[in-house]
């Protein structure tokens, strides 16, 4: 796996826990404490994407659509 979808799946799956703690209707102080702690994860997911070392060999007027 590279090292840049790591961030990215950990962070999905922690969203996709918030989101069912919410509808199974969990305890409040739990559903709070992810609300709380959220931004956190997604500033640090951003940071290792935008960071992240990954060659382009295309430039946009060649690949804008990125389906070939």
């Amino acid at each position: 796996m590279k090292n840049y979808l790591f961030p990215v799946y950990l962070v999905t799956s922690f969203l996709m826990v918030y989101v069912t703690a919410i509808q199974v209707n969990l305890n409040t102080g739990i559903i709070l404490f992810f609300f709380s702690i959220s931004p956190l994860p997604i500033i640090w997911m951003v940071y290792k994407v935008l960071t992240a070392d990954v060659q382009v060999n295309s430039t946009f007027e060649e690949k804008w659509y990125e389906d070939m």
